[in-house]
């Protein structure tokens, strides 16, 4: 009798836990907003919230999300996809060269992913078939990018010309743009209340018009991908055993799992994905293809998956904290950024209570509470941030997350293993 009650309270236990889970994050967003407004209102810098900004958060917090997505579905298969960068920088060249040879953006597009799934080829030969370090392989294929595309341009950018547009060394010519989406009548129902600068409800419909229009087809494609990474990865078959295969292979092997392909599969994904991250540089946030244009977001985007613990909806908050701290800089420039002192200054107060009522760690409190003291005492004493800080604030948030966020990491439990059929 006992076992029977016991046996049918564990199922029922199980599932009331998730929605709580999902209320916090939920929770912590929608707190994350309200203080957002409140530093907005405060301050009286409406760059904060404006559309104009939530437009440019998504231009470069795509980029990020798309490198984070593709390390998450090689890790999960346990491949450290070190070679992101590399992956990006094909997807940038190969597509910037497609859509200049037909004039067509979407066989740029195409083009592109083919891009970064040929890097991820060379990634899963060598790794999977022939057993090579993963930090070696992905490095040496990032080595292999930037030499290669410098090599490529050299023959088929230096004189070319587009519309009066040049190519050169280190660039292409103008690339062909892809077609926008909006809402219709939203942003013209929403005017009004956009300039009213009421707290919260201004900040919402600027929220509101940022995110439906003047979108670029690409973004769209990008944000539909994180919802669908979720649903095959965590929600199919075909997702519970490549997900195996990271957390232990020889288990998987045993019930008749083809690891090798699975972890092959993975990382075409995912040198697919970075790809679509570099097309979007080269042709959405830029008009043209230019050396050196990834910015190290591969490596970026694999500092937002590690925030996200190896999950979608978490990567996809990493990369858009990134992109928002990018589009502050640009869009309020050094303001801005001042700004954010202060709304960091109540992070960290809020973290230093949750770390001494909740978990008891006083060290962690304190340490928290000593830091938003003297970010609250630059935010008082200073107008503005040199300009080297501003530069490079993207760069520091992407350290501070993740020295906040390593307690709570947990990584599939075989990711980087070098494994070889039959080990076990």
């Amino acid at each position: 009798m006992s076992q029977t009650m016991t046996g049918a309270a564990a199922p029922a236990s199980a599932p009331a836990r998730r929605p709580s889970n999902r209320w916090r994050v939920v929770s912590l967003v929608l707190a994350a907003f309200v203080a957002l407004a409140g530093v907005r209102a405060f301050t009286g810098q409406d760059s904060l919230t404006e559309a104009g900004t939530i437009r440019t958060m998504l231009v470069f917090a795509v980029p990020i999300g798309m490198a984070g997505l593709g390390g998450l579905w090689a890790e999960r298969a346990g491949i450290i996809n070190i070679g992101l960068e590399g992956m990006m920088i094909f997807g940038t060249w190969f597509g910037a060269f497609a859509a200049y040879a037909t004039g067509n953006p979407w066989a740029g597009l195409a083009a592109g992913i083919l891009g970064g799934v040929f890097g991820g080829l060379i990634h899963a030969v060598a790794t999977v078939t022939f057993g090579v370090d993963h930090i070696v392989s992905g490095v040496a294929i990032n080595i292999l990018a930037l030499g290669a595309t410098r090599y490529l341009s050299l023959l088929y950018f230096v004189g070319a010309e587009v519309d009066g547009s040049r190519g050169g060394a280190s660039q292409s010519p103008q690339l062909p743009e892809f077609p926008e989406v909006s809402v219709p009548f939203i942003a013209d129902l929403l005017r009004p209340v956009q300039a009213g600068g009421w707290f919260l409800v201004s900040d919402l419909a600027r929220l509101v018009v940022g995110l439906t229009t003047d979108m670029s087809v690409v973004t769209l494609i990008a944000l539909l991908l994180i919802p669908a990474t979720y649903l095959v990865l965590w929600r199919s078959t075909f997702g519970l055993r490549l997900r195996s295969c990271g957390e232990n292979p020889d288990a998987a092997e045993s019930l008749g799992v083809r690891v090798y392909g699975y972890k092959y599969v993975a990382v075409l994904v995912s040198g697919g994905f970075a790809g679509l991250g570099g097309v979007f540089l080269a042709m959405v946030a830029s008009s043209v293809y230019q050396q050196g244009q990834t910015g190290g977001r591969g490596y970026i985007g694999l500092a937002a998956m590690i925030f996200g613990n190896w999950r979608p909806g978490g990567l996809a908050m990493g990369a858009g904290l990134f992109g928002y701290t990018d589009a502050v800089q640009v869009r309020g420039s050094g303001a801005g950024v001042h700004s954010l002192l202060l709304l960091i200054a109540l992070a960290l107060v809020a973290a230093a209570l949750w770390q001494w009522f909740r978990h008891r760690r006083w060290k962690t409190a304190l340490a928290a509470a000593v830091a938003a003291v003297a970010l609250l005492a630059v935010f008082l004493t200073t107008d503005t941030l040199p300009s080297q800080l501003v530069t490079y604030s993207p760069h520091i948030a992407t350290l501070l997350v993740l020295s906040l966020a390593a307690q709570r990491l947990r990584a599939p439990a075989a990711v980087g293993r070098q494994w070889r059929k039959g080990s076990s």
